[in-house]
């Protein structure tokens, strides 16, 4: 019966409002986990850009806290391991009293899947005035489901990374107009910028000729980040480009996997797996081209990143990339799962630096007209207290007016 209710718009129980914004609100971001990934890497900006006087950040993991949550610990409050195993009910209990006794003011889930759902029903269940879903990719293995869906009344907010992402959240996932918001990702464009002596380190780095030519990635490696596809094309071009060499920045449950497909192919001294890098700029930055290759995404940032940094792009054309990767003006679009394509397209950029050159110096014009990191944090400040202040409001209004038999006397004078 308290389920059915909650789930009902018109049953939203917020009674922890205290109606003071003389203090900056509390936000708290729950999320699996952090491993160097995009959609954590981007939660790491935000958080770090936004005004301390606004908005104070907190990150709940339901798991560990993984080496970025570790990394952001002496930063922000980081709170983890608050779930035993899928169906363990208990993390209601857990987060409720988290919430409670951080005085939390705003929750923000981070992708689909189970912390979208315990997140918003601990947050509903303690009273939290505002209650937002910040989704970053389409379809499996992030998609909402059906269980997501039921909490709809209780969100107040459902953040698309894009326009066609937020075209993708009312029409496919059928969310209502006016709950999607789009913020679109932004990076620190000062911090990913074009860097002449990268190069040169990067391939000091891996034991490379300076000749050598580089394309990479910077990805979990994850079922759905296609990995092995950038290993096919890897095989596909060693006879044709000897000099070319495949850099991997990330870690994940296909590391094996892809490791395996590569000795298979015969190109495993070509392709690189870094692992965990805390200085993916200046990798970014020693790259000549840079590639993704997912079966699904909505608006990367390690996109927006190598763009901010002047290097090319050839990704897969899934989700909204083609917002940032325009065909021919900031790099080339591929059909998913098509290898051919993918390797002749990387195979013409890596051969023609000016095409490279004009590409990265467009790509750059965009990210710093489109995807700033301060325009992102503006967004996610401004949803939270204009939602805080949208649930107080009323309330203050409310308070003002007489009531019942106060109500009736004040009339009769």
């Amino acid at each position: 019966m308290f389920l059915r209710r909650l789930f009902t718009p018109s049953s939203r129980y917020r009674p922890r409002c205290s109606g003071n914004r003389h203090r900056p609100l509390r936000c708290l971001f729950v999320i699996t986990s952090m491993p160097v990934g995009g959609a954590e890497t981007l939660l790491v900006n935000l958080m770090r850009r936004m005004n301390p006087d606004v908005v104070c950040p907190e990150v709940a993991c339901l798991k560990d806290p993984g080496p970025l949550g570790q990394q952001i610990a002496s930063e922000f409050p980081v709170h983890s391991n608050l779930i035993g195993g899928k169906y363990d009910i208990g993390v209601i209990r857990r987060l409720r009293r988290l919430i409670i006794d951080r005085n939390i003011d705003a929750v923000i889930t981070v992708g689909a899947g189970d912390k979208m759902f315990w997140g918003r029903l601990a947050a509903a269940v303690a009273g939290v005035p505002v209650i937002a879903s910040a989704l970053h990719s389409t379809g499996w293995p992030d998609g909402v489901g059906r269980a997501n869906r039921w909490l709809t009344g209780i969100t107040d907010a459902f953040i698309a990374v894009a326009d066609s992402h937020g075209k993708f959240l009312r029409q496919f996932e059928r969310f209502p107009d006016e709950k999607v918001h789009v913020i679109r990702n932004g990076v620190d464009c000062e911090k990913f910028r074009h860097d002449e002596s990268a190069g040169v380190w990067l391939r000091s780095e891996i034991g490379l000729d300076e000749t050598s030519r580089l394309v990479g990635i910077v990805a979990a490696l994850r079922e759905e980040k296609n990995h092995c596809m950038l290993v096919h094309a890897a095989a596909q071009l060693r006879e044709s480009h000897c000099d070319l060499h495949w850099v991997i920045v990330g870690d994940g449950p296909q590391r094996p996997e892809i490791e395996s497909l590569a000795d298979q192919l015969g190109v495993a001294d070509r392709i690189h797996l870094l692992g965990t890098r805390h200085d993916t700029q200046r990798i970014v930055a020693g790259l000549d081209l840079f590639t993704l290759c997912s079966l699904n995404e909505a608006s990367p940032v390690s996109i927006l990143e190598a763009l901010a940094c002047q290097v090319a792009v050839v990704s897969t054309d899934v989700g909204s990339i083609g917002e940032t990767v325009i065909e021919g003006e900031t790099g080339m679009l591929v059909p998913s799962e098509d290898v051919d394509a993918y390797a002749a397209a990387i195979g013409r950029l890596i051969d023609d630096p000016a095409m490279r050159e004009s590409m990265g110096t467009a790509g750059r014009k965009r990210v710093l007209a489109t995807g700033s990191v301060d325009s992102m944090v503006t967004g996610y400040q401004t949803l939270i207290t204009d939602g805080y202040d949208a649930v107080i409001r009323p309330r203050k209004a409310t308070a003002r007016k007489p009531r019942g038999l106060v109500r009736e006397v004040a009339a009769s004078r």
